[in-house]
């Protein structure tokens, strides 16, 4: 089979059509040609994305003398950008006083609130560095990934920490009350653990599903002692255990939210597209959670 015909089939199954779909729905509505930084993040779903910023550009191109740099989440993404002719950007070569004007990643599964588990693709640090660093965070999805509470497909919050302290860490996570942590390998098992861009493991820690803001406000517990814990409750927790670089958990304000209050940006989407099986693209906004 040749790579075009490859390509073709690919783009004929129904989850990577949906995943295109809302791609371009979401670069069509958040993405201009006269934005100096975007943030483009890690996964399957955004080479839809910045497929879709390419042919914007295209069609659209900047400014004169206008430079659209497109900073990634990891090296992967970095690739994707490089193959598709777009200048990429590493993090810490942003000038200091600069925003990203948006943000476009992908999700392993969202709640209702817009909560967010990252980190499938061992990228969470960068992304969330990336997602605070961005006047909005758009959020691209496939069907699959729209979930009521988080931990319902998704079964476990991927957590980045430094490899001395992975043992140490397990173990914490056990008293926590996650069931069966354990550290990522690669699929050829003597190769070791999977490593970050920042050489940091990950562990992949499965909990009992998550209840979001609003539950607590109905009266459910949402500290751990049962077993159950809040988001915001249970991603604090794992942060302060020693060792743990980041955790896989994107919560609390979200951009717009954030510069209302004096702060940069935040961890949560302003927005959530998701690509549907029927074609059509679902999307969920901030703006419209119940609070």
């Amino acid at each position: 089979m040749s790579s075009s015909e490859k390509k073709d089939e690919k783009k004929e199954d129904p989850i990577e059509a949906a995943k295109r779909k809302a791609a371009f729905r979401a670069v069509e509505d958040h993405f201009r040609s006269d934005m100096t930084f975007v943030g483009i993040g890690s996964g399957s779903t955004i080479v839809y994305g910045v497929e879709a910023i390419k042919e914007h550009l295209r069609k659209n191109p900047p400014p004169p003398n206008h430079m659209n740099w497109f900073v990634p989440t990891g090296w992967n993404s970095r690739k994707v950008i490089e193959e598709a002719g777009l200048l990429p950007l590493g993090f810490d070569s942003i000038p200091g006083d600069s925003m990203l004007e948006v943000a476009f990643d992908g999700a392993d599964e969202v709640d209702e609130e817009l909560n967010c588990i990252k980190g499938g693709g061992a990228c969470l640090f960068q992304e969330k560095l990336v997602a605070c660093r961005s006047k909005k965070f758009i959020c691209i999805a496939d069907y699959r990934k729209n979930q009521k509470r988080l931990l319902t497909n998704w079964k476990s919050i991927p957590i980045e920490v430094a490899p001395i302290a992975h043992a140490s860490v397990l173990r914490e996570l056990r008293i926590l009350g996650s069931t069966d942590p354990k550290l990522r390998e690669h699929s050829l098992a003597k190769t070791g653990p999977i490593q970050t861009d920042q050489s940091f493991y990950i562990i992949d820690a499965p909990f009992k599903q998550l209840y979001t803001s609003l539950d607590v406000k109905n009266g459910k517990d949402g500290s751990g002692k049962d077993g159950h814990w809040s988001v915001e409750a249970l991603a604090k927790r794992i942060k302060e255990i020693n060792g743990v670089l980041e955790v896989g958990l994107f919560y609390g304000l979200n951009g717009d939210e954030a510069q209302a209050t004096g702060l940069k940006g935040g961890q949560k989407p302003v927005a959530v597209y998701f690509g549907l099986e029927n074609g059509d693209t679902y999307v969920r906004r901030a703006a419209d959670v119940e609070q």
